[in-house]
């Protein structure tokens, strides 16, 4: 009896620290602003943002791709205030901008920009 009621106990335990790192991560959205035609930074900046995501967060936040190019998306843009290419972490009213970050290392040093990635969503935590 006891070791069921541990049993009991310690999968109580399990499944609301689970629980609760999912919540940790709702409403935390990011948005890659580009146009039609990239440069291989600009593909970069994505590619290294979506690993990292995947990496971080196994899926639970997912790199949302814009093309400003396509007029569907220029209400989305307005409200997010992107005008050019940009990697945007939203949560709620709070955005943080890891544009500039992006393209100085994306390509040269991914590993400082991934680590970026994962400051700042843990940061909206």
């Amino acid at each position: 009896m006891k070791k069921v009621l541990l049993l009991l106990a310690c999968s109580f335990i399990a499944f609301t620290s689970l629980a609760n790192d999912k919540d940790d991560l709702s409403g935390i959205e990011v948005y890659y602003f580009h146009f039609s035609r990239r440069c291989v930074t600009c593909q970069a900046v994505e590619a290294v943002a979506q690993d990292a995501l995947i990496d971080f967060y196994g899926g639970k936040i997912v790199l949302k791709s814009v093309n400003l190019d396509d007029k569907a998306n220029n209400a989305l843009a307005k409200k997010l205030g992107a005008k050019g290419q940009a990697l945007l972490v939203v949560k709620g009213n709070k955005k943080i901008d890891l544009t500039n970050d992006g393209f100085l290392n994306a390509r040269s040093n991914p590993d400082k920009f991934t680590k970026k990635i994962k400051e700042t969503i843990d940061s909206l935590k």
